[in-house]
């Protein structure tokens, strides 16, 4: 049941099919203007892998008492990969190219920074020459990451920091902060993903029901506005799945295919989607729209603009377990429109009332 312990890494798992399912998969997903990343578990493989099988020792970073591969940290089902290694280098850039050649559109790789930089430098340049749009994106919270290898690296301190101004111990002041900062650490093209869960996250610490309580929307919302984010939306979120899905273990989700399931949760993030992709002042990567906060806002309320190609958005996060009231200065009066389609007209010293936790993204 574990996700990291790899047999094979141009095989699929039984379970879920035979490659020429994959394929269809693939194809079908495609066909509906999606694209496919897949998992790849770069660090290590599983103990009785195809490659140590092959007697490929030498590709393992060996216990010299034992001989057998170490145990890294606590996880004791895997067999690290010893990266001096040139043959094994090799194999596994072959292996990537090889989902690559069947249509995967990028990678996820799985702690990405316990596996050398110039590893994903090297093997991602043999990839873009052959899949120049592929999508790479890193597990990991690390600058070099972004240093000619990854599009896209985890939000891990984001994701704290919301949980604790969801307990009331951070503030809006502490998630500007954060956004400055962040900014300056990772500038633009480099993308960022913002999630309010994970894998990790729900298993071991909770859905974002038990984590951030009233302020789940709240937060989910956040994380389809702010610069350089990408949103992720973790299994069951788009229903409103409120339990913790069991880690190592077959653990299925009702629901994700009927309409009337978590009605209230698709319609949020059917709509968050939209908006991303229609909207250009939202859009990461390159030549990202500013944030512009606007003044004399609440302490506790994130009151921001976004404009790019004559697209704006103006938006409201009241970030806080009291009401607040905003009044709208003259930078942001103007004709806008809410998710829903309702037309607002702001004019300078318009009063909006927000609820405690209650948020707003007006756009035009």
């Amino acid at each position: 049941g574990s996700y990291y312990s790899i047999s094979d890494y141009e095989a699929v798992n039984p379970e879920f099919g035979d490659i020429e399912s994959f394929d269809r998969f693939v194809a079908a997903a495609h066909d509906l203007g999606l694209k496919v990343i897949i998992d790849w578990v770069a660090n290590h493989t599983s103990r009785d892998a195809k490659w140590w099988k092959e007697g490929h020792e030498d590709w393992y970073v060996l216990d010299e008492e034992s001989g057998l591969p170490i145990v890294q940290y606590d996880w004791t089902d895997i067999a690290k990969l010893d990266y001096a290694n040139a043959e094994m280098r090799e194999a596994m850039t072959s292996a990537m190219l090889f989902w690559i050649g069947r249509g995967v559109d990028g990678f996820r790789c799985d702690v990405a920074y316990e596996v050398p930089i110039d590893f994903w430098q090297q093997a991602f340049a043999r990839i873009r020459a052959v899949a120049p749009d592929v999508y790479l994106l890193a597990e990991g919270e690390k600058t070099f990451l972004h240093d000619s290898a990854f599009d896209t690296t985890y939000g891990w301190d984001l994701h704290h920091l919301m949980n604790a101004i969801a307990r009331g111990e951070k503030s809006a002041a502490d998630l500007r902060a954060y956004v400055e900062s962040d900014a300056a650490a990772y500038p633009a093209p480099a993308m960022r993903l913002m999630f309010t869960s994970n894998h990790d996250e729900n298993s071991w610490s909770g859905s974002e029901f038990e984590r951030m309580g009233d302020a789940a929307a709240t937060f989910a919302a956040l994380t389809f506005v702010l610069p350089q984010g990408q949103p992720l939306i973790y299994t069951g979120q788009e229903i409103g799945l409120d339990r913790r899905l069991e880690f190592f273990e077959k653990d299925t989700v009702d629901g994700l295919t009927d309409p009337q399931c978590g009605a209230g949760w698709r319609e949020l993030y059917t709509d968050l989607c939209r908006l991303r992709h229609t909207n250009a002042a939202l859009a990461a990567g390159e030549d990202i729209a500013p944030m512009i906060y606007m003044e004399g806002a609440p302490e506790d309320v994130m009151a921001f603009t976004r404009e790019k190609d004559g697209r704006a958005v103006f938006c409201l996060f009241n970030l806080s377990a009291e009401p607040q009231t905003v009044v709208v200065t003259d930078a942001v009066a103007g004709g806008y429109k809410t998710l829903a389609g309702g037309q607002y007209t702001l004019t300078a010293d318009s009063s909006i009332l927000l609820a405690p936790w209650q948020w707003m993204i007006l756009t035009r």
